[in-house]
């Protein structure tokens, strides 16, 4: 086995389990027979006469009488193997009475055996021999196809089979009405949904003969108030109708359904009965109803008297045996005879005689509602299960089955959830047909007591909070169906239900386990309690001979809890444990005699024996009991003193204890409760409502620890380990209630009520409070009764120590065991340090006088200590004065005489203490002296009576603070939120401080809808920052990014007017457009010049889209006033002075001239507007962003500033950030995390540059521009921003391009000045950095003349662009990118025109019309054969090379790739010439034309310009005169407009230094270069 290594090697029997016991019925000689099987068995599943075994493995064995087996001998000697199910992982099995099931791992479902009424869901069959898959199919919604439901469990009866699927939905196949599908033709062959379950959580199902159970967790709070169904569910008719008088309301019930009917015995078809009212033919008369006095409706007090009085006879009395079942139940046993019974006998008495459909009708009107109101809350707390104290009815012993009986027929009637609801605003009253329509609602109120108001003790949604999903539920209800003739549905009758109805009287009992026999049902509860209902012919049920329609208590001896059942055909298992936790079988029903056919076996007997399955060798250990048939078996394991004995102690001190801790609840609790000092009644429901939780949670663990026993058991799935805090916290919960409550003489206030309830000898107080002392007083034996459960922890520390002692101490159950054994040991000494001070602290104040005790004594405050035994002076005290210092845990009180004075412990400290040692205090305190901070309220950390770290500061008009704090002020990261009463809505500020102002980074959203995000100072937007204006921040009707100063637009800015479609681009001062700048519009206009009071005023050009042109003077936005020239598209212009707004029609005094009319060159008036003369310069961008930078590196002005002091601020700022990361992981993504790690490290920043120097600066730039975090990477982020800010959307204008180009230089220059004040060694612009110097193998001799002069040893040149660019590049890249495609559109077009025309050519029609062939003159070079139709095959690879200069970004990269296309186009012109080949201009150029062509590039010219504008200077060195003449060359055939981008292209290569290094590699003879070149 699994478990056997880590079990204690002392146990000399090994650690098997899964061991398998059989017998049947009982004999004292009876001994159960050990089945030996290849594996452990994991489940057992038993029918009349089969078996069906599931081995670990997954295997599945068959054993018993199969006559569906056509091979299959009478009863084989030996399980056999079910061979169909090889393959398949089975997870579960279940029989029936003749035929099997079993589950896989996936969910699927296997039937087998008597297939005669459907129950193996497989048509045209009688029997299936062999396990054969059944699937249910899930329609869902209409239009989708059908999915299979996977399945958790099945249950099989004699006809029919129940499914329990992943889902939690019950799905039934097979024949009658125990199928809950309400239909009426049977056989069901095929899986059907039960939907009268569909929406609840259904836990467990299971069948008996003809009936189905199903376990099902309760309808969380939110579901419990839905309307309640008022129509029948088959005939849509009302299901009552009401009457409505002056004072009641009379309700009848006349509606009668046929489908309430049972099917008939032994057949499958429907079969109408009478309806529920005709079985209970009873009326006022008949029950003993009271007549009316004087004509009155309601009878006199003496006639309600006398009445309750007959109904105690009737209890008592004997019936006659033709009385109907459910009017015994209801009216048999009604022994009540005070007038807290009042409520129970009249509602059972109308529930009898009126039906099962009056009983709905009562609970859908909420008579509880009523009841409540005129009866106090002991009066109903029989029979409801939250009425009064929730959960707190006497659940054990006979007193509970008595009260029970009186209320089975109402509450096993009703189909809803009955829950306590409020009584307010109740105020009309209801009367039942029969008998409460007699009753005056004024003496119902007159017979009970005065109202108290209740606390419910049983949670009913919430639980401890984090309980819910993880541990098992408690709050369950029992439903049934099927037929009822034996009373085994449990609801007060002999009727059948064609459909699920729930059991009401089970309601609250926390069942936790159902099962169900041949004709008799079983429960059982998280209490270890079985309730039994059904046929009783044999004993089964273990309490009477006469059978049961209602769940009744078994009864048991006292101290047996019992915590496994199972059922057979006519006896009862159990599985229990008493004092001892070695398991204890219990046995009840049908005898079965040795040398006694089974079939005649006579003697309906029943017999409740105790039977130990370890009698034998008091090794094994039981841990699930099965019955089936006759037959009964139990598996168990081998291994007392080892992993598997410890688990059952841990199960059974669990169980043990909930059982004590629901005794203490019901028999102690209540009562106080009810009895309690109005006082104290407070923090006694308080105390109560903790408890309640800590049981719920204990029964909630015995609960799963129950069930673990029954599962593979790992010990790490306890979820006492996985979820060890929920215990901690419960208890800690727990013992501060009941110190405060000791604390405040809860218990003492108890005592008068506690004697007058529990006598002058409280036995039972003594028993359950396990008091060891011999005269204990009455608050001494509450004390200890109330802080028993305290003691519990250390009981779960010394159980898991054994559990750890089971395992090696190097494994990993051994270090969980410990460590939570050790939790567990430390919380038991810490609550018996609280309850020390909870007793000090009571003690103290039973001698402090009485004046101050009312004001200081508070039920959270323990005492420290006090100055009365310590020799403690007062400095400069009085000669008379008395001065008593009392420390609590909250607060320091000085009592002078009857005076005191209370100082908040939080906010004192002691003087004087070095400040690196003062420890901060976490305290409440509210400002009282004038100043900002006057009636504020400050909660947080202090430090020397001050604010200091987080807090929280609210001011008494809404305002809000929440961040750090530094020496009372703000300082730091924090939020301030600032109520706007003009517009019912807050501002927000969400950044840094400083010296209690808004100083640094943040964003402040206003109540106006207005957003900015950027720097403050002194509480003002002041620095570079971001304003969004508009009702939505998504779609802001204007955005406005630039430079602020005091709160005022002042600088260079960006303002996008997104109504008007404009964005401007300049200089601001006073929130006005004052200076130069750039406006651009939506529909192509294009301006620069001069503003003036935020207007066009002064010298500006004007360009439209059409590239109509105006130079001239403006005095306003887009109006032309003085002298100007305006220039048309065509080159004609006007000169003269013009009036007006553009496009609204222009005044012109002026010449025309038209300068292409004649060829006078000499006279030529051609004007070519330069543009970018009447803007912002780029190096006047964004000064703020680079000055806030210097300003984050310590310099107070760009390069003034220490180097050292830099880093220093650099380190602080990642340091920080880092922090903030560990605060707030979720902040930054993993990546950024290990960026800032490698930041961290400084690199040397001093010292001689080399080329290893350079590539590490080059890598410290790269991380630290990739995180904002670094003053580098959020400057760079910052520039992004503001670049696509300016240049997207409205500012995508083809004129902006230089600008655009412009920006980026000056970016690169001013970030390069940085890097250089960081680096200081680093060389300057254009500086040169050597190689390292390396050995020349094959030197000449100096002296020789025919020695060559040396050339100086290359280097690395240092450049702004080389170093930056590709980090700045790929994030501006979209938008540059945009206005380069804009610019060169229509040459590009041209040249894709000419492109796809040419594309549809084959490779050798191209290549012949670019005369390659003629170009190559050396006679033994052929270019690739081709044939005439193949395409794209010549020069491929070379063709793709250049295809990805779309995909790069920077200059370099560019270039990079068109050097490898021309080494590709030589390396395949080498392989086939197999020699060396040396290129000239005229053979190349054709070739390389070839490839552009075909490499199909659609913006080619903007590549190309984009490369000229943004190459790395120091490679810009070229021959002019190489340009010229290429420039020149004449290529036949081709048209000149389609080469244009090819020759901007071609050109730049030569015009440039590296065309040397590119031809030097592809081979070109540069020397004869000048002389081949046409």
């Amino acid at each position: 086995a699994d478990q056997k290594k880590s079990e204690n090697s002392g146990d000399d029997d090994g650690g098997e389990r899964g061991l398998l016991h059989t017998w049947k019925g009982y004999s004292c000689s009876v001994t159960p027979e050990r089945l030996l099987l290849p594996g452990p068995i994991l489940q057992v599943a038993l029918g009349t006469r089969h078996g069906v075994l599931l081995v670990e493995g997954g295997q599945v064995y068959s054993f018993g009488e199969m006559p569906w087996k056509q091979s299959q001998a009478p009863e084989p000697a030996k399980p056999t193997l079910e061979s169909a199910l090889s393959g398949q992982r089975v997870v579960a099995v279940a029989a029936g009475s003749f035929h099997s099931g079993a589950v896989t791992e996936d969910g699927g479902v296997h039937m087998w055996g008597d297939n005669g009424s459907g129950q193996c869901g497989l048509s045209g069959l009688s029997a299936v021999p062999n396990p054969t898959p059944v699937a249910l199919l899930d329609s869902g919604a209409a239009a989708s196809p059908p999915q299979t439901a996977p399945v958790l469990e099945l249950a099989c009866g004699e006809q029919h089979t129940l499914a329990l699927s992943a889902q939690r939905e019950v799905w039934a196949w097979g024949s009658g009405g125990q199928l809950g599908l309400g239909v009426h033709a049977f056989p069901v062959w095929k899986p059907q949904k039960v939907e009268h379950l569909a929406g609840r959580h259904v836990l467990q199902v299971a069948c008996g003969a003809s009936h189905s159970l199903a376990l099902v967790r309760c309808l969380s709070p939110q579901d419990v108030h839905r309307p309640l169904v008022d129509k029948c569910r088959q005939c849509n008719q009302l299901l009552f109708t009401m009457t409505d008088k002056e004072d009641h309301v009379i309700i009848s019930d006349g509606h009668y359904c046929p489908l309430g009917a049972g099917p008939a015995e032994g057949g499958h078809g429907p079969e109408a009965l009478a309806p529920s009212t005709q079985a209970l033919k009873t009326s006022p008369s008949e029950c003993g109803g009271v007549s009316g006095v004087k004509g009155s409706p309601y009878p006199d007090e003496q006639a309600v008297k006398d009445y309750l009085k007959r109904l105690s006879e009737s209890a008592t009395g004997q019936h006659t045996p033709t009385q109907p079942p459910i009017y015994h139940s209801a009216l048999g046993s009604l022994g009540l005879t005070t007038s807290t019974a009042t409520l129970n006998s009249l509602v059972a008495s109308c529930a009898s005689a009126v039906g099962e459909r009056v009983a709905s009708t009562y609970e859908a009107l909420s008579l509880k509602k009523m009841m409540s109101f005129y009866l106090p809350s002991g009066a109903a707390r029989a029979d409801g299960p939250v009425a009064g104290l929730a959960g707190i009815a006497g659940d054990n012993g006979a007193e509970r089955v008595r009260q029970e009986d009186s209320t089975q027929a109402k509450k096993s009637s009703s189909t809803g959830d009955i829950r306590e609801e409020e009584a307010e605003g109740l105020r009309r009253r209801l009367s039942l047909p029969g008998l409460l329509s007699q009753v005056s609602p004024r003496l119902l109120r007159k017979a009970g007591r005065p109202r108290m108001r209740a606390v419910a003790l049983t949670p009913l949604g919430g639980v401890v909070p984090g309980t819910q999903e993880v541990f098992p539920s408690l709050q369950t209800e029992v439903w049934s169906w099927g037929h009822g003739e034996h009373g085994q549905l449990g609801h007060g009758d002999g009727l059948a239900r064609l459909q699920p109805l729930c059991i009401k009287s089970l309601n609250n009992k926390e069942v936790v386990r159902v099962a169900a026999g041949a004709h008799h049902s079983l429960a059982l509860t998280a209490q270890s309690q079985v309730f039994s209902w059904g046929s009783n012919s044999s004993g089964q049920l273990g309490h009477t001979e006469s059978p049961s329609t209602v769940p009744r208590l078994a009864k048991l001896s006292e101290g047996i809890r019992v915590w496994d059942i199972s059922a057979g055909d006519r006896h009862t298992l159990l599985l229990a444990d008493g004092d001892c936790f070695l398991p204890i079988i219990y046995y009840s029903g049908q005898q079965v005699k040795e040398g006694v056919d089974e079939s005649h076996a006579k003697g309906p007997a029943w017999s409740l024996i105790l039977w130990a399955l370890s009698c034998t060798r008091r090794k094994c250990l039981g841990y699930n009991v099965v019955a089936g048939g006759q037959r009964c078996v139990a598996l168990s394991d081998r291994n007392v003193m080892g992993f598997i004995a410890s688990l059952h102690e841990l199960a059974s001190a669990e169980r043990k204890f909930y059982c004590k801790l629901c005794t203490i609840k019901t028999q102690i609790i209540r009562p106080l409760l009810e009895l309690g000092n109005p006082a104290a009644i407070g923090l006694l429901q308080t105390l109560a409502g903790r408890f309640s939780l800590l049981c719920h949670l204990t029964g909630q663990h015995a609960a799963s620890l129950t069930a673990h026993l029954r599962r593979v058991r790992d010990v790490k799935s306890l979820l006492i380990l996985d979820h060890a805090g929920i215990f901690l916290d419960s208890y800690h919960e727990y013992c501060s209630t009941v110190g405060n409550f000791q604390v405040m003489g809860g218990f003492q206030t108890l005592t008068k009520p506690s004697l007058d309830f529990f006598g002058k000898s409280p036995e039972l107080l003594k028993r359950l409070s396990e008091c060891s002392e011999e005269n204990p007083s009455m608050a001494d034996l509450l004390v200890a009764l109330f802080f028993l459960p305290t003691r519990h922890p250390h009981e779960y520390g010394r159980l898991l120590l054994k559990l750890a002692t089971c395992f090696e101490v190097c494994s990993d159950e051994y270090q969980m065991l410990q460590d939570s054994c050790s939790k567990f040991e430390a919380l038991a000494l810490e609550l018996k340090r609280k309850r020390k001070d909870a007793e000090y602290t009571f003690h103290f104040w039973k001698s402090f006088p009485g004046k101050m005790t009312d004001s200081l004594r508070k039920p959270h405050r323990r005492l420290i200590c006090e100055s009365s035994n310590k020799a403690l002076t007062l400095q400069n005290a009085g000669r008379f004065s008395v001065n008593w210092f009392i420390v609590f845990n909250d607060a320091l009180v000085h009592a002078q005489f009857s005076t005191h004075h209370v100082f908040p412990l939080a906010t004192l400290w002691v003087e004087p203490i070095p400040e690196e040692n003062t420890a901060k205090t976490t305290a409440s305190y509210t400002f009282y002296k004038d100043g900002r901070l006057k009636e504020a309220t400050y909660e947080g950390r202090w430090l020397a009576g001050k604010p200091n770290g987080r807090g929280v500061l609210k001011w008494p008009d809404g305002r809000i603070y929440t961040g750090t704090f530094k020496n009372g002020l703000e300082d730091g990261f924090g939020e301030f939120v600032a109520p706007n009463k003009t517009l019912n809505k807050a501002d927000h500020y969400q950044g840094h401080w400083k010296d209690g102002k808004m100083h640094g980074v943040g964003t402040y959203r206003y109540a106006s809808g207005e957003v900015y995000d950027g720097f403050f100072q002194d509480s003002m937007r002041h620095g570079h920052g971001v304003l969004r204006s508009g009702k939505l921040n998504t779609s802001s009707p204007s955005v406005f990014i630039g430079q602020w100063l005091q709160d005022k637009k002042t600088g260079y800015g960006v303002f996008d007017d997104i109504t008007k479609g404009e964005k401007y681009m300049g200089m601001w001062q006073d929130h006005l457009r004052q200076g130069t700048g750039v406006v651009v519009t939506q529909f192509g206009l294009y301006y620069e010049g001069a503003f003036k009071d935020n207007k066009m005023m002064g010298t500006g050009i004007l360009l439209s889209e059409d590239d109509t042109t105006y130079e001239g003077e403006f005095s306003d936005d887009w109006t032309l006033n003085g002298k100007g020239v305006l220039t048309m598209a065509n080159g004609d212009y006007l000169e003269g002075s013009f009036n007006g707004e553009w496009g609204s029609g222009l005044k012109v005094a002026g010449s025309y001239f038209k300068p292409h009319l004649f060829l006078d060159t000499d006279k030529d008036k051609t004007r070519a507007v330069k543009l970018g003369r009447l803007c912002v310069r780029a190096e006047d961008k964004w000064k703020a962003v680079f000055e806030e930078c210097w300003r984050q590196l310590g310099c107070e002005e760009p390069g003034r500033g220490e180097n050292g002091t830099a880093w220093e601020n650099i380190a602080v700022a990642l340091t920080t950030s880092r922090r903030h990361i560990q605060d707030s992981p979720e902040t930054l993504s993993q990546s950024h995390s290990r960026t800032l790690e490698s930041l961290e490290v400084i690199p040397q920043h001093v010292g001689l540059i080399t080329m290893e120097r350079y590539h590490t600066i080059r890598l410290y730039l790269i991380k630290a521009c990739d995180t904002p975090l670094h003053p580098l990477g959020r400057l760079l982020e910052t520039l992004v921003a503001v670049y696509r800010m300016t240049y997207v959307g409205v500012g995508a204008n083809r004129r902006l391009l230089p600008q655009a180009v412009n920006e980026i230089k000056s970016y690169l220059n001013r970030i390069f000045q940085i890097v250089r004040f960081l680096f200081p060694d680093l060389p300057e612009e254009g500086g040169l950095i050597p190689e390292p110097t390396t050995n020349v193998q094959d030197k000449k001799d100096p002296g020789s003349d025919d020695a060559p002069p040396e050339s100086p040893k290359p280097g690395r040149v240092v450049s702004s662009s080389a170093l930056l660019l590709p980090v700045l590049l790929p994030r501006l890249y979209p938008p540059l990118f945009t206005l380069y495609a804009l610019e060169k559109e229509r040459e590009d077009d041209v040249y894709w025109e000419c492109v796809l025309r040419l594309n549809k050519q084959p490779d050798l029609a191209l290549l012949a019309f670019l005369g390659v062939q003629q170009y190559v003159h050396a006679p033994n070079v052929c270019l690739p054969q081709v044939l005439s139709s193949t395409k794209d095959v010549c020069f491929a690879s070379a063709v793709e090379t250049l295809q990805q200069i779309s995909t790069t970004f920077t200059p370099s990269d560019k270039l990079q790739l068109i050097q490898l296309t021309f080494e590709e186009i030589t390396q395949e012109v080498q392989a086939l010439l197999k020699q060396d080949f040396l290129w000239s201009m005229d053979d190349l150029f054709p070739v390389f034309l070839y490839v552009v062509l075909r490499a199909r590039i659609r913006n080619l010219g903007s590549e190309v310009s984009l490369i000229e504008d943004l190459m790395d200077p120091c490679v810009q060195h070229g021959e002019h005169g190489i340009i010229n003449k290429f420039n020149n060359t004449f290529i036949p055939n081709t048209n000149i407009n389609m080469i244009i981008p090819f020759i901007h292209l071609s050109t730049f290569i030569y015009r440039h230094a590296l065309w040397w290094k590119f031809f030097d590699a592809a081979g070109v003879d540069v020397l004869k270069l000048e002389g081949e070149t046409k």
